[in-house]
């Protein structure tokens, strides 16, 4: 998985987005402040169809409405707007369309400035974009690659709002549970890793390893002009893969990982190898 996956665009000409505080929108009246935002905002160099050619098949998606912007068009957001979410699930369907085997994964997990209208447009948007694609909520321990490549299935989209009650096609937030370690320390990631990967569900849900470091203001004034990838990413992302590496899938083990810039290193290779072991494990039980 990519974490912040839409971040590889953001437009710095734009507001600043309802996620950030009073006192960033202030700033970012100048735009010398936005430029620096955007070294800060952007997680991801590769666009949707990059990442899903590059074996990326999680996305963690924030979305807002642009308050003052008449219609109900909702878009991708961290810290500045990035693209119409419509065009990113058009790009993504037409993979899926070229790939009918594949399978992905939306979570749409932060939503700013939007009320039930909002939500019932951008619903009835991924709806539009994925049809009979889209896979309705079942037993997680039922949803194998089987059981979606029978029913045509290719997209399970996760909605962290009350209204996916209203849309067999939702999935709850709480099955796609993805805790955060919010640290700026390797060291203190991996071990939070370790730890909520001891606590995590043996069943019933999905769960996300946010193997991925955050920048606290200190950090962004210290570095301004460094950006994320240079200050934090770069550095850490060998130590993370090697964390990576030494896990294992299936119950209390690690399922989906996420990372920024996944392109750095053998991100997505090296998770898809873990697979590997599960039937090294089949083999040995046959």
């Amino acid at each position: 998985g990519s974490h912040d996956s839409f971040s590889y665009w953001v437009d710095e000409k734009s507001p600043v987005g309802p996620d950030q505080a009073t006192a960033i929108k202030r700033l970012a009246r100048i735009s010398l402040v936005r430029k620096i935002m955007k070294k800060w905002s952007v997680t991801q160099n590769l666009t949707f169809k990059e990442q899903l050619e590059g074996g990326i098949r999680y996305f963690d998606l924030r979305v807002s409405s642009k308050p003052g912007e008449i219609g109900q068009e909702i878009y991708f957001i961290h810290g500045l707007f990035g693209i119409k979410v419509w065009d990113g699930l058009k790009e993504m369907n037409s993979f899926l369309e070229q790939h009918p085997k594949e399978v992905i994964f939306l979570d749409f997990n932060h939503f700013y400035a939007m009320d039930d209208s909002h939500h019932h447009f951008l619903i009835n948007r991924i709806r539009s974009a994925f049809e009979s694609k889209l896979c309705c909520v079942e037993c997680v321990e039922y949803v194998t690659l089987l059981y979606m490549w029978e029913k045509k299935h290719q997209v399970l989209v996760f909605y962290h709002h009350p209204l996916y009650q209203e849309y067999s096609f939702l999935w709850p937030g709480n099955k796609m549970p993805a805790p955060w370690a919010n640290t700026t320390n390797v060291h203190k990631l991996l071990q939070f890793l370790e730890t909520t990967l001891g606590e995590r569900s043996p069943y019933g849900t999905f769960h996300v390893s946010q193997a991925i470091l955050t920048p606290r203001v200190k950090t962004i004034a210290r570095h301004l002009i460094r950006g994320l990838k240079n200050t934090l990413v770069h550095r850490n992302l060998p130590m993370i893969l090697n964390w990576v590496k030494a896990q294992k899938p299936g119950v209390m083990g690690v399922n989906i990982i996420t990372s920024d810039f996944v392109e750095l290193v053998d991100f997505a290779a090296t998770v898809i190898a873990l697979n590997d072991l599960l039937l090294e494990e089949d083999e040995s039980a046959t």
